[in-house]
């Protein structure tokens, strides 16, 4: 069996955890652990703000999925009391339609309510972790109850993929933007990876050749999708939306904040996918080579995020700041912009209110190691 994708959560999936909470927790988290980014009316940098950002979202994040010691335990383990204490709480966390809830330790306790209160989703790594998890447990034990939840999962996957190729955030579907096709919080591209993998093991007793033959066929469909999805701004390629219409794959909104745009956060992922593949396309190769160009041309010099003791997150000017990237970029001018609640579209990331400079992920380092996979994948391309 090949090596397995890490499915640990990044920043960028579980940045929702914290949403719709005034004052954002890891502020706290930050005094407690002796983090501190420049104050205002301070002098002196010590660690940096979207640092300390990531340590609270991983922290909170590990609480609310598969541990990750779990994640890689080794065969042993899942023979042990522990191990299969571990795999029966998962397989009760299964939705009836095959899926799992998002945001939920789904090992440490069983599920001890009514199926129908469970909510299953592919947002923010849900089910594609347990699936994971559910590999190693299997290659580990043999039971005949992982396999069929496995594969019961594996055949949702397979019937939410809409015949333009891509997939929804949950299925089946629901009413508003879940039903979009679906690249925020990575949730197309793990599907993606672990489609792939399935698909190109060599020999295994979870799945056969069946289903690996639907596999690859629908990681294909996904890819092509994404291509076809690639924004053209003035005609030229770009990279993509947070969220697609399943039809006719124009960029579509989610929440009131997070309107129609350029991608700067979910379009990394995609690029670092399509790199990721052997023997690419002529397209695939064009696609990569404009959504590069446009990370390039759009960074962001000469602002740093610091927080303030009463306002919290703030963009201030520093020449010595690192490269960021925008979360939204206007489509058409490409201009970063950000939004409060009320969707009102604003150019400057201070002028929007407390509640979301705080409770979203506006900047990030988001195309820097697409830029460094850029450089070597491009000298064998």
């Amino acid at each position: 069996m090949q090596t397995l994708f890490n499915t640990q959560p990044t920043a960028l999936q579980a940045e929702k955890l914290s949403e719709g909470e005034p004052d954002c927790p890891f502020e706290k988290l930050a005094d407690a652990m002796g983090f501190q980014e420049k104050r205002q009316g301070t002098s002196g940098w010590t660690h940096p703000f979207w640092l300390l950002n990531f340590i609270f979202i991983a922290l909170h994040t590990a609480q609310a999925r598969i541990p990750e010691v779990m994640m890689d335990a080794k065969p042993a383990w899942f023979m042990e009391t522990e191990g299969q204490r571990v795999v029966e709480n998962v397989l009760s966390w299964q939705t009836s339609a095959g899926s799992w809830p998002k945001n939920v330790d789904t090992a440490s306790e069983p599920f001890q309510g009514s199926l129908s209160e469970l909510r299953g989703t592919f947002d923010n790594a849900a089910t594609t972790g347990e699936m994971r998890f559910l590999i190693r447990a299997y290659a580990a034990t043999s039971e005949v109850a992982i396999r069929n939840a496995f594969l019961k999962a594996l055949q949702l996957l397979l019937e939410a993929q809409y015949p333009s190729g891509g997939w929804p955030q949950t299925f089946p579907l629901e009413k508003g933007y879940s039903s979009h096709i679906t690249f925020n919080d990575n949730t197309m591209v793990h599907i993606l990876r672990l489609l792939l993998e399935v698909s190109q093991w060599e020999s295994s007793n979870l799945v056969n050749r069946d289903h690996q033959r639907s596999c690859q066929k629908s990681f294909e469909r996904g890819i092509e999708c994404i291509l076809r999805a690639q924004i053209k701004v003035k005609g030229v390629l770009t990279v993509w939306c947070a969220q697609h219409d399943p039809v006719n794959l124009e960029p579509r909104p989610a929440r009131s904040y997070e309107l129609e745009s350029l991608s700067g956060g979910e379009s990394a992922n995609i690029l670092q996918l399509l790199m990721e593949l052997d023997q690419p396309t002529p397209a695939m190769v064009r696609a990569i080579n404009a959504g590069a160009s446009w990370y390039k041309n759009s960074k962001i010099h000469g602002i740093r995020l610091v927080r303030d003791p009463e306002q919290g997150r703030l963009a201030v000017a520093d020449p010595d700041a690192p490269v960021l990237w925008a979360r939204f970029y206007e489509l058409g001018t490409q201009r970063p912009f950000f939004c409060d609640r009320d969707g009102v579209r604003k150019y400057d990331f201070n002028q929007i209110g407390k509640e979301r400079r705080n409770g979203y992920s506006w900047y990030g380092s988001y195309g820097h190691d697409v830029l460094k996979a850029y450089a070597e994948w491009s000298q064998r391309h």
